[in-house]
């Protein structure tokens, strides 16, 4: 993947509004931009979502599908966490992607057990925004909604649900090492001679 690494392993609502532009080294970067970056974020996230046979065929199409989602659950979520009411326009949009492609459970013999695995049908992008479609409607009416935040980092606006409740950065690896490293350097700076 080119470009920085998106942040990874939150609720995968969040993760897909993580693709968001944001700026990484003083240029905007969009993970969904075209079909090789929503590629890319595909195979990062692939043990969470749905089985899609065809992923790696994603197409400008798809990655517009989602760019589409996302922003309706942006609005919706940034409503949510301040505890207004999102946008009907928003919602209706969420609800239309999961009708576009609902899950039906396929109940299949595996040799020793029956399995029951949700599928949907139609094109990869409408499969995909109908799961994180899902997933964004589950997030908004989790009462945790209300607990999610943006990194304290200036420059990174990732969004992440707290496990706990002195987190600041979205990552400690990422943002939390730099404000370390920088209030390190701000100290020193103060303590030399001028």
């Amino acid at each position: 993947m080119t470009g920085p690494e998106p942040l990874t392993g939150e609720p995968l609502a969040l993760d897909l509004l993580n693709t968001l532009p944001y700026a990484a080294g003083g240029e905007p970067y969009d993970h969904l931009a075209d079909a090789g970056r929503l590629r890319a974020w595909l195979a990062l996230e692939a043990d969470r979502l749905p089985r899609a046979a065809g992923e790696h065929t994603a197409d400008a199409a798809d990655a517009a599908a989602l760019r589409a989602l996302r922003s309706c659950a942006a609005r919706a979520l940034a409503a949510a966490r301040r505890g207004e009411r999102p946008d009907a326009a928003d919602l209706d949009a969420l609800n239309e992607a999961q009708r576009a492609a609902p899950a039906v459970r396929f109940a299949e013999w595996d040799g020793g057990t029956v399995t029951a695995e949700p599928r949907r049908s139609g094109p990869l992008g409408t499969r995909l925004a109908a799961a994180l479609a899902e997933e964004v409607v589950l997030l908004l009416a989790d009462p945790a909604v209300r607990d999610v935040r943006e990194c304290e980092a200036d420059d990174c606006t990732m969004l992440f649900l707290p496990a706990h409740p002195r987190r600041r950065w979205c990552s400690a690896a990422r943002c939390g090492n730099r404000a370390r490293v920088a209030r390190y350097y701000a100290r020193h700076k103060e303590d030399r001679p001028g």
